[in-house]
């Protein structure tokens, strides 16, 4: 019975380090306005007379919106959890659909007026809009490519630091070939290449081949374009707030290399590494297919430890 007793005390000790208890909280949808339309988000608040900080949470690249999911793989909830694990240790939150996404889609901008810099500059309004609501340091949370766009956001306002997590070291130039070369065939690689290089070089294209318009169209290049002339190790150089760096060892997206060089590049910068964790903030081994259904299952909760990392860095 002792033996008994005490396998099932150390389960319940296993899962709440696995996924903290999530104390009481108020969320609430809530709205900004803007000269090109509105902007919505989702505003969490903890149940407590105590707030210790609060958090902007910044999504990562494509359609992803202020939970974490996207049309292609819908419910994985990342960042909702991620928003109700910090209401549990008193940490406020605010994430929010991108423009042009989710609840934010109803929007002045056509997607070929969208620019890397739009997104730094809604960044920067919800950041004071947060400021506005909860008195208590405000912390810029930046999931992959969020990860830049909170770094650029950090320099334009004034807050009390920058968590960043997978966020690429490299140009997302570099990035997304490296994302995909090996899922394409050499014809297609090449034409990738081709494609990129001219980006890069501030030159859109014409007619991508239709295989590669999903993430080539002539819509979306002068994004892509604007996005491409920021190399994230610099922009860690200009930081002068401190900077966590957070990379999951399982990650089939962006390597802990990435985070390496922003490493190097920061004078304010701590890098931590969370055994297990992939690149949708769940524990999930290497195996193709456990990955590939942890980014839409909404039963797998997300890594205790990164929610434990934010809290000690929020602590400091």
């Amino acid at each position: 019975m002792v033996n008994d007793a005490l396998k099932y005390l150390s389960s319940i000790v296993a899962l709440t380090l696995l996924f903290p208890l999530v104390a009481q909280a108020q969320s609430r949808n809530v709205q900004i306005e803007t000269d090109l339309g509105v902007l919505a988000g989702t505003l969490t608040i903890p149940e407590s007379e105590r707030v210790r900080a609060s958090v902007l949470i910044i999504a990562g690249s494509g359609a992803t919106d202020r939970d974490g999911n996207s049309p292609g793989l819908p419910g994985n909830n990342s960042l909702k959890y991620l928003a109700e694990s910090l209401a549990g240790l008193n940490i406020a939150s605010l994430r929010f659909d991108k423009r042009l996404i989710g609840d934010s889609a109803s929007s002045l901008l056509a997607e070929s007026d969208l620019r890397f810099d739009t997104y730094v500059s809604d960044a920067v309004l919800w950041a004071k809009f947060l400021q506005r609501q909860i008195d208590a340091p405000v912390y810029i949370v930046g999931h992959s490519e969020g990860s830049l766009i909170g770094l650029l956001a950090a320099s334009k306002i004034e807050v009390a630091g920058v968590i960043s997590i997978a966020g690429p070291g490299r140009p997302a130039c570099q990035v997304i070939l490296d994302q995909i070369r090996e899922r394409l065939p050499p014809d297609l690689l090449v034409e990738t290449e081709t494609i990129l290089s001219r980006l890069n070089n501030g030159q859109t294209v014409s007619s991508p081949p239709p295989e590669l318009n999903p993430l080539f169209r002539e819509s979306v290049q002068p994004y892509l374009i604007s996005w491409f002339q920021y190399d994230p190790a610099s922009v860690v150089a200009e930081l002068d707030v401190p900077l966590l760096l957070l990379y999951g060892s399982t990650d089939i997206q962006i390597d802990i290399a990435d985070g390496e060089r922003l490493l190097a590049a920061g004078t304010t910068a701590s890098l931590k590494i969370i055994e297990g964790m992939n690149h949708v903030l769940k524990m999930v081994g290497p195996d193709t297919n456990e990955q590939i259904e942890s980014y839409s299952d909404p039963a797998l909760p997300i890594a205790g430890e990164l929610v434990s990392e934010i809290d000690a860095f929020v602590a400091k």
